[in-house]
């Protein structure tokens, strides 16, 4: 099969959908890859290093995309990109289209069959391809909180872990999954005083358990998030609804009741975000002020680390990749129900009910389209 992988051309992403070591395994089975000039600088990689593992370097982002039969990818196609997609070529990469509706309706239009990393499933109904980048973005979350509470910044001035007669900062975060417990690691870690909701009391007597009293647990509520406000120094939106729209948890009346030059981490910005107050941030402008609270909603947190997101996210991405070129897709997503999963356009049908449900679109499941 003819793989392509493009440069990542949304602001300040540096991460790269194939690492050389990623490639030499596709040539070896005789697939062909095609990498754009320059792609894996910002992970590190060089176009020598390609080229040593089997990759031809192409000069540009329309001659990957006119070769390739699949695209491999980080980040969803941007409007350029979208344009260059053709009828009966394969898209792998994280899509999030549920707050979307433009993707949406450019792949439908194109033709494309898309698959998305971030709703391919596995056998402990954990979401693998989306589970490496939710450690990087939770572990970075209480890092550019910190940040992000800094006078100078617009925040607080509050240092997260505090110092001798001084209290630690308050972090509060929204979501016991694998975001928030990676961001509870790391924000206990500094010395913050810490708060972890969840709605699932299995995962919070899990969390309980592991950090062995060193955070508090608390069943998730509107109530509780309520009370909780006014005391965060740092509020973590990590909540996940697989492929749907995040669910929007603070609004902005409660803005009102919060610390002034308190912090705001939307992790679910990909999703839409969790907070009312969100919209979509580069690395490069990453925080606004709403009623004098600080946002930082960046939609690549990962990006910021690209050596380390792309090589745990080559990790986790190869077995699919070598399994849709060795077999196709069609034959790849009918054998394995996980990666069938991620399925969410084909020929101009969209496949995921979920993201259908979420931006009034007809939809089927992966099943009915190919007759299972």
């Amino acid at each position: 099969m003819k793989i392509g992988c493009p440069r990542e051309i949304k602001p300040q992403e540096f991460r790269v959908g194939l690492t050389p070591d990623a490639v030499r395994e596709l040539t070896s089975r005789g697939h062909s890859v095609a990498v754009e000039t320059g792609a894996g600088a910002g992970a590190g990689f060089s176009d020598e290093d390609y080229t040593a593992a089997g990759a031809t370097i192409a000069p540009d982002a329309q001659a990957v995309f006119d070769a390739a039969e699949l695209i491999v990818k980080v980040k969803e196609p941007q409007p350029a990109e979208r344009a260059l997609l053709r009828e009966g070529q394969v898209l792998f990469t994280y899509l999030h289209l549920a707050p979307d509706p433009d993707q949406t309706r450019d792949l439908l239009a194109s033709g494309v069959t898309a698959i998305a990393y971030e709703t391919v499933t596995d056998a402990r109904g954990g979401l693998p391809l989306l589970a490496p980048m939710s450690e990087v973005a939770g572990r970075l979350a209480p890092q550019v909180g910190a940040w992000t509470l800094q006078k100078a910044n617009g925040g607080r001035g509050v240092l997260l872990g505090g110092v001798p007669g001084v209290r630690p900062a308050r972090v509060v975060i929204i979501g016991g999954g694998v975001v928030g417990t990676a961001a509870a690691r790391v924000a206990v870690g500094m010395g913050a005083n810490v708060t972890v909701l969840d709605r699932n009391v299995a995962r919070l007597s899990y969390l309980d358990d592991i950090f062995m009293g060193k955070l508090t647990t608390q069943y998730s509520s509107a109530g509780a998030i309520a009370d909780l406000l006014p005391t965060a120094d740092l509020l973590i939106g990590a909540v996940l609804i697989p492929g749907a729209a995040a669910p929007r948890l603070v609004s902005r009346a409660q803005l009102a009741t919060m610390l002034p030059g308190a912090a705001l981490v939307d992790v679910a910005i990909d999703q839409g975000g969790c907070f009312e107050t969100s919209r979509p941030t580069t690395h490069q402008d990453p925080i606004y002020e709403v009623d004098g609270i600080m946002h930082y909603c960046v939609a690549n947190m990962p990006g910021a680390v690209a050596r380390t997101s792309t090589l745990a996210l080559g990790n986790a991405t190869l077995p699919f990749v070598l399994a849709l070129a060795d077999k196709g897709w069609r034959q790849a997503v009918t054998d394995d129900p996980h990666l069938r999963a991620g399925l969410a356009v084909h020929a101009g049908t969209l496949t995921s009910p979920p993201v259908g449900e979420a931006l009034g679109l007809q939809a089927q499941t992966p099943e009915s389209l190919l007759g299972l």
